[in-house]
């Protein structure tokens, strides 16, 4: 199908490895000089040169000198501007047209421009009529629907432009080998549809000029090359990649006469840089393709690969959609509250469809679960293993599983194809996809072992005969999809996601509920807080009422008196503690509303007098519930002594303030009377002074004449 090595004295066991951009010698339907592109002077050529220019000597002269005046101005503009391509049309002494044209050599020490003079059409063919009919050609293509249809417009297209017997559109599959997936034939010529041809039909470094040269051919496979000349001992040989007269290897050459084809023409199609295929064209007589034509057949080969691009992209789009539509469906129907591979297990059905596949395993630790047409279990378990340690995250796919695990031999029948992933959860999930064996009967164009070497120097000779030849193929299954394999992963990433949030999802019910909990254990103590500050504060008010009635019992005197401050004092307890538990707010007391109600009530113990003779000046001073208490019981003691000893026990002003001074309050006490009632060694006094120290405060007794004067001063908040 392709050109190698075209050396007269080649060992041919070497062809597949030799250069072949560089022959050293071109086919005869044109002649080819070499320039010196500083000095636009000939330094080689090949061909014909002499009889076709008239010129015996042509060696160091100029183009001027040999094409004449108009190919000189055309080829100095050209290098001027380092252009390449079509230059113009010249006439050679046999009267026949010639096109020139024009490139550089590639990769050469010295600037070398080259010149192939090639023979045209002959016919004054305008350049209307190609682009029209390269026009129709591109409609016809980008009216076809599938690839298949844009391959068999493009195998008749090429056909009606080049006029070749038979065009056939090359595929290359994955294993490099090929495949003639559409063909346009002449009455009377055979037919390579649907054949195969090895991989070896085309080596590696002819696939890298394809993509570099897309355009080659051969108008007549029995030629005799004409060598490069003259060529110095030691020169490095000329790089001829861009070459279309380039001489091809007389292996190539017999391979087409063992094909009946006198003249071939291969068109590179190139989708997204990489070799896609070939347009090969094949004809029974010598047939030349100009350059025109051969401009044409490129234009025409690049539709063709947008249109192959465009219709491949198409296709895997709507897969990927169909395949997005089942994920979505299949996620939405897993049951959150089963283990992941339960869950899956009750999906399987669906996870076969999404990938097409005729048998699924779900492994996981030990576990498997089968379903459809699978391996037997110790099977399963062993390609779980040898996917789980493969590396990467990409899944792992295989029509023929048996190439890449040997041991896969003995479960062909239900696992030639594997598609695997492995889900990363805490207790990793792998999902097995196989795909049954497919017996294929390939169909080769000769048998394909005939091009294979034997050993590293044994003679690689080209096929003898071209005749359909069939193998069976077996160990194999249909091919996965990029889509199917994309989904895979794609499900697997779904699924890790998937399990991630459910785990959340129970992490937050679990906590939700643990909250719930606690509230309900909150709730029940504050109840129980409530009904105990019930208790305690129903207890006091007993305490109060007892001492009460047990002062009236005592009919006055000094028992009465103690009894009605001890109730005073209790009252004062009591009062910080209702406060406390009828208040939202628990851990301070607002100092001027507890004062308040706690002097309202001494006042309605004392009587109404008392009552009128009460002032108060109160700052909300909060403090903490503690200390309250503690300034309570020193304020009903100041309150009592006042009673007692400044007015004798009848009414009279008694003036009571609370201001805060910074980080600490002042408390005073202020009356009219008598005065000299300062501390003493009373209980009265011994208890004042007891709780001031609790206090970590003062308090100063000054004689006002009249009256007296007290004032406690401590911290609003204790030193920690």
């Amino acid at each position: 199908m392709t050109e190698t090595l075209d050396l007269t004295d080649t060992a041919l066991n070497e062809c597949d490895r030799e250069p072949i951009h560089i022959p050293q010698s071109i086919q005869p339907h044109g002649f080819m000089l070499v320039l010196d592109l500083e000095s636009l002077t000939i330094r080689q050529g090949a061909g014909a040169i002499e009889e076709l220019t008239g010129r015996k000597v042509w060696i160091d002269r100029t183009v001027a000198d040999v094409l004449g005046d108009v190919a000189d101005r055309a080829v100095r503009a050209m290098a001027a501007h380092q252009e390449a391509g079509f230059a113009c049309r010249w006439r050679a002494t046999n009267r026949l047209e010639y096109d020139v044209v024009v490139h550089r050599a590639p990769g050469a020490i010295n600037d070398l421009m080259i010149i192939e003079v090639e023979q045209s059409s002959q016919q004054a063919r305008l350049g209307v009529d190609l682009i029209a009919s390269l026009d129709a050609a591109g409609a016809a293509l980008e009216r076809a629907v599938t690839i298949q249809t844009v391959c068999e417009r493009a195998a008749d297209a090429f056909r009606r432009l080049t006029g070749f017997d038979r065009v056939m559109i090359y595929r290359f599959q994955d294993d490099e080998a090929g495949q003639v997936v559409a063909e346009s034939r002449a009455d009377g010529s055979g037919s390579f549809l649907n054949h195969h041809f090895p991989a070896t039909d085309i080596p590696q470094q002819a696939r890298a000029l394809y993509l570099r040269n897309p355009v080659r051919v051969i108008p007549d496979s029995r030629y005799t090359p004409h060598p490069l000349r003259p060529i110095a001992p030691g020169e490095a040989p000329l790089d001829m990649s861009d070459s279309g007269l380039r001489s091809v290897s007389p292996i190539h050459l017999q391979y087409l006469r063992n094909m009946d084809v006198r003249a071939s023409a291969s068109v590179s199609i190139i989708v997204d840089d990489a070799l896609w295929g070939l347009v090969a064209c094949h004809n029974a007589s010598p047939k030349l393709l100009p350059y025109e034509l051969r401009v044409g057949c490129t234009a025409l080969a690049r539709n063709l690969a947008r249109q192959l691009k465009s219709r491949s992209d198409v296709d895997l789009y709507r897969e990927r959609t169909r395949l997005r539509r089942m994920e979505d469906e299949l996620l939405s129907r897993l049951s959150p509250d089963r283990p992941m591979r339960e869950a899956l297990g009750e999906k399987a059905d669906a996870l076969m469809q999404l990938t097409s596949a005729d048998g699924l395993a779900i492994v996981s630790e030990g576990d498997i679960q089968t379903f459809g047409h699978t391996p037997p279990e110790d099977g399963v378990r062993a390609i779980a293993a040898w996917v789980a340690g493969r590396p990467g995250l990409r899944p792992v796919s295989s029509h023929h599983l048996s190439s890449i695990l040997p041991a896969a031999e003995a479960w062909k029948t239900h696992a030639s194809g594997l598609l695997a992933v492995t889900l990363p959860l805490d207790q990793p999930v792998s999902l097995l996809w196989f795909r049954s064996e497919v017996l294929e009967t390939v169909r080769w164009a000769g048998n394909p072992a005939t091009a294979e070497k034997t050993g590293p120097n044994a003679i690689l000779t080209p096929r003898a005969s071209f005749e359909s030849w069939s193998d069976t193929v077996s160990g194999r299954a249909h091919r996965w999809g990029p889509a199917a394999v994309e989904s895979a992963a794609r499900l697997r990433d779904a699924l890790a996601d998937y399990a991630a949030v459910h785990q959340i999802r129970r992490l937050n019910r679990s906590l939700q509920d643990r909250l719930s909990e606690r509230d309900l254990r909150l709730e029940q103590q504050q109840y129980l807080i409530r009904e105990v500050n019930h208790r305690v504060q129903n207890s006091l008010t007993l305490v109060s009422s007892f001492l009460g009635l047990q002062a009236r019992e005592q009919a006055g005197g000094s028992a009465t008196t103690a009894l009605n401050e001890a109730r005073r004092r209790v009252r004062a307890v009591s009062a910080v503690h209702s406060r406390l538990y009828l208040s939202d707010q628990v851990t301070t007391i607002d100092m001027s509303r507890y004062v308040g109600d706690l002097i309202d009530d001494l006042g309605s113990s004392m009587g109404p007098d008392w009552v009128a003779a009460l002032e108060t000046d109160l700052d909300p001073v909060c403090i903490e519930p503690g200390r309250a208490i503690t300034i309570g019981l020193i304020l009903t003691e100041l309150i009592i002594n006042a009673q007692k000893y400044a007015y004798g026990g009848k009414p009279g002003p008694l003036c009571i303030r609370f201001e805060e001074d910074g980080a600490f309050f002042r408390m005073t006490v202020e009356d009219e009377g008598a005065g000299g009632h300062l501390a003493g060694k009373g209980f009265g006094s011994m208890m004042i002074k007891s709780l001031v120290g609790q206090l970590d405060g003062t308090i100063d007794y000054r004689d006002r004449a009249p009256g007296l004067s007290v004032v406690l001063r401590a911290r609003i908040d204790p030193l920690v």
